[in-house]
Order: structure tokens, then sequence, then C-alpha cells
């Protein structure tokens, strides 16, 4: 497995340091990791996307970073005319995907039914699954493989994540698997990885602190559904058992990228450089001697 930073990690980094996009790859670079996966593109849209990711792909190139997935947005469980409109947005940014040279892109699905709304999930699937997979057929043209992830409350259990990839029913869409984010819904996260793991095409290394809501601090913690509050921690610092759900992957043979989320309150780039160091120690490889850079 290689290692890959988010630019998603280093967001608070870029907004407090005034730093650009290409100087979160930069840093990305001295870290020394292989790649570095891009959610979204700048902080605000560019005019010209794929003209804007073929610079960026030019950058990563020069830094010697590859560019192993592209995440982006999409809520497809809205009106047939309103989700006509979203699957060809969604197609647009696979063109971006193709232009920054990934082989996966991971879109949202959706975040369930609004209040009120009755729903099955069984339902809801039969709306979403003929969209997605339209977006994947799309997708394999131009030689990108198209993933969910487990996140935003709805589609986040192993259970639910499975069941679209059932729905959908195309060998080119598969699972952006995140090892943190089934806490989220108080499943167990070994035991969903160990469900999910044939199909996964990236892997987000993520870490959460996680105590009970009553006991919460006002500050730089999330409320769950279930009966927890979590707050981001440096990767290998929480509670998700990351050596057991490496042991999973490498099981599954999955070889790819594990691309390092932080949503830690640390000082970014000092909680990446320490997760780094502890997916390292995992993997077998060296250290890095990197420190927090400004």
């Amino acid at each position: 497995m290689k290692l890959a930073v988010s630019t998603y990690s280093l967001s608070r980094w870029r907004q407090e340091q005034r730093k650009t996009l290409e100087e979160s790859i930069d840093w990305i670079a001295k870290a020394g990791v292989q790649g570095v996966e891009f959610a979204g593109l700048d902080d605000q849209p560019p005019a010209d996307p794929v003209k804007r990711a073929q610079a960026l792909r030019a950058h990563c190139r020069n830094a010697g970073l590859e560019i192993p997935s592209y995440c982006v947005g999409g809520e497809f469980l809205v009106p047939p005319a309103e989700q006509r409109s979203v699957v060809e947005q969604v197609k647009r940014h696979v063109d971006v995907a193709a232009a920054l040279g990934v082989r996966s892109m991971r879109h949202d699905v959706t975040r369930g039914p609004k209040d009120g709304d009755k729903r099955t999930v069984a339902q809801v699937l039969a709306v979403v699954a003929p969209a997605v997979r339209e977006v994947s057929e799309y997708a394999k043209t131009l030689g990108v493989i198209t993933s969910v992830e487990n996140h935003g409350f709805y589609l986040q259990t192993a259970e639910r994540v499975e069941a679209l990839v059932k729905a959908v029913k195309l060998a080119n869409f598969r699972v952006t698997l995140d090892m943190g984010n089934f806490l989220c819904l108080d499943q167990d996260p070994v035991a969903a990885v160990a469900k999910l793991a044939k199909y996964a095409v990236m892997v987000h290394a993520k870490d959460f602190h996680s105590r009970p809501k009553k006991r919460t601090p006002p500050t730089g913690w999330f409320a769950t559904p279930k009966t927890i509050a979590l707050r981001g921690a440096i990767v290998g610092h929480g509670v998700i058992d990351v050596p057991a759900q490496i042991k999973l992957l490498k099981r599954a043979k999955y070889d790819h990228f594990l691309s390092l989320e932080f949503e830690g309150i640390e000082e970014p780039t000092a909680g990446i450089t320490l997760g780094l160091n502890y997916l390292r120690q995992l993997l077998g490889e060296k250290s890095s001697t990197a420190t927090a850079a400004s």
C-alpha cells in the first residue's frame, strides 16, 4: 500500500496561513508520501475546472506525486428533472477526474429522505441507483472508477453501502472505504471493513476520539445520531483499530493508496505528520523526519 494525503486535511491550514492549493501540494510532497487526493479543486470553484485540473496535474507531477482520487458531492434523491441536472453535473466532475488522471472518483449519493419522507432504504436505492449507474458508465469510457464513501449518516453503515453497490450492479462502481466513519453510526469499524474490503477502490485513514454524548465538551466534538460524540483524532491516537483494519485490507489484496484524512483540532501539519509516521510504522516503512511547516 502507498500513502497519500487528502487536500481536505490541510483546508484549515490553507485558511489560517493563507496558503494556496499549490502550496498544500508542495507540503504534501515534502511529507514524503506518494500521492495527493483532491477533495474538490480550489476552495472556490474555478472558472474552467478541466483546465485547472490539468494545471494541478502538472504541478503534482513536478512535485513527484500521484493523484489517486478526486472527491465531490452529489444528491440524487431529488425529483426526476432535478436528478437529470445532478447527473450531468457529476459527469462534468468525471471530466475533471479524467483531466487529473485519477484512478477513481468518489461522489456523494444522498443524505437520505427529508423529514416526513417515509421511503424505505430499498425505495431510496431504487431512485438513486440508476443515476449512479449512468454516471459510472460514463466514467468508465474515460478510464475512471466511481465510488461511494461511507459517510453522511444515511449511506454510512456497511450494510447500506453494500446494498447500494449491489443495486448499481456495475463493476466500475465501488467503495471509498473510510476507516473511521463507521463509528458515526456506532458500528464496529473493524467488522465493517471486513464486510466492505472486497469492494474498496480507495481507503481513507481516519481516527476519532469517542465519549458518551452526556460527557461531551462544548468545543471540538460533534454528536452522532447514536449515543456517542466524536472528535477527529491524529491517526493512531484515537479509538479506531487501524492495525486490524490494515490486516483485513491486506487479506482482501487491497494494494492501492491509504489517504490520510485529518479532522483533529491540533495544528494540521503536525497532526498529519504524526499520523503518517504511525501509518508508516504499520506498513513497515521508515518514519519521516518532516516537521510542521508554516
